[in-house]
């Protein structure tokens, strides 16, 4: 492990980076250029006296998690996160289709659309990355582990993760994610991962076993959603998908259905926020 290369390389990322380049406020006073580091640190899940450490040529071996984490808070290119990688001494990730580096271009989308939900995901629904409104309206994935940040995997194996939508838009949205990954599946039909997740998914749940083998297929690119928020009420959203050129990650869009009173409620939800999701009333 090259500790003054990772030091080097971390500090002089982070002093390239501005406040509104990463979605945070400017703050008072700023007395160095760039992102401070307990900025980094809360962007990237970890203490800041652990960054700190790592800036100051003083920290352990970091993990392939910790990397991935640095990378995308730092805003890396795929190049950048590689050499990231090579400096801890660790393999790079492959660039295939199973890749979940997040690019900054993405990312700074994310950022500039603080005023509508957005997250991204992989091509089998792993919750990567989250805006603030969209963990305001459905939740926040980011303490979420394994298999658990993975959206179809929840709703077909834990109640929780169909509670914050009514019970009539159930059949509708499960056969949804099951014909999803159906197309996924076959595009990808030889890497690990699917045949992994696929298999557990089958084993795991009868339900989805069942529209599997009904051999629905369609790419998820516009949605209805309705969600049911503990604060504001029902919320319904259009659901908006773009993709990476290569189909590996989607940036969903939530955006208010036209008629109804989403805007007003979003707007609303933007300025209380909330720290419980519960499942509230429908209306």
């Amino acid at each position: 492990m090259d500790r003054p290369g990772l030091a080097d390389f971390l500090r002089r990322r982070r002093e390239q980076l501005t406040p509104a380049d990463v979605g945070l406020p400017p703050g008072v006073r700023r007395r160095t250029p760039g992102l401070r580091r307990d900025e980094v640190a809360l962007l990237a899940g970890m203490s800041t006296d652990y960054y700190t450490r790592l800036e100051q040529s003083r920290g352990p071996r970091p993990s392939t998690q910790v990397l991935a984490s640095l990378a995308r808070a730092l805003r890396f290119s795929s190049d950048e996160r590689d050499h990231l990688y090579h400096l801890c001494g660790h393999g790079a990730p492959g660039r295939g289709l199973g890749d979940k580096h997040v690019g900054p271009g993405i990312l700074h989308m994310l950022a500039k659309l603080d005023d509508t939900p957005a997250t991204v995901i992989t091509d089998l629904g792993e919750v990567l990355v989250q805006n603030r409104m969209h963990s305001l309206l459905v939740g926040d994935h980011g303490e979420r582990r394994g298999l658990d940040r993975f959206y179809a995997w929840r709703w077909f194996t834990d109640p929780a993760g169909r509670a914050l939508f009514p019970e009539e838009d159930w059949d509708r949205l499960g056969r949804s994610h099951v014909a999803d990954l159906r197309a996924t599946a076959a595009r990808r039909a030889a890497d690990a991962d699917v045949i992994e997740f696929i298999g557990a998914l089958r084993a795991g749940s009868a339900e989805f076993e069942l529209l599997w083998n009904e051999h629905e297929v369609a790419v998820r690119l516009s949605d209805t959603k309705r969600i049911r928020h503990p604060a504001v009420g029902l919320v319904e959203t259009v659901c908006e998908t773009l993709l990476t050129p290569n189909a590996a990650q989607r940036l969903l869009v939530y955006l208010p259905r036209p008629g109804t009173d989403a805007a007003d409620k979003l707007a609303l939800l933007r300025v209380i926020g909330t720290q419980t999701l519960t499942p509230a009333p429908d209306g």
